[in-house]
């Protein structure tokens, strides 16, 4: 058997056992300039979101976006995901 087929048999298997990698909406001190509390449950008022939305790099504004994008990563960050859905559309 070669590496790949390896691979992407563990990559499969993590799927279908519901195991998610993760990512950028997961990582505390990238979320953390959004919400007013330290247990990250009480989200900004929409002008201070919109400017730790435009402090970010591009590449995490990105990021943040395409897992918003993605079913599976976003729906735990449901309500955070579409503050920055309403965010892209008021530009």
């Amino acid at each position: 058997m070669n590496l790949k087929a390896i691979c992407l048999g563990a990559f499969a298997l993590s799927i279908l056992s519901g195991v998610s990698f993760a990512g950028i909406l997961d990582e505390p001190d990238s979320m953390r300039p959004f919400f007013t509390d330290a247990s990250m449950k009480t989200m900004k008022p929409k002008a201070e979101f919109k400017k730790a939305w435009e402090a970010m790099s591009k590449e995490k504004r990105g990021a943040m976006m395409k897992e918003c994008q993605d079913a599976a990563m976003s729906k735990p960050h449901a309500e955070f995901c579409a503050e920055l859905y309403a965010l892209r559309g008021s530009n």
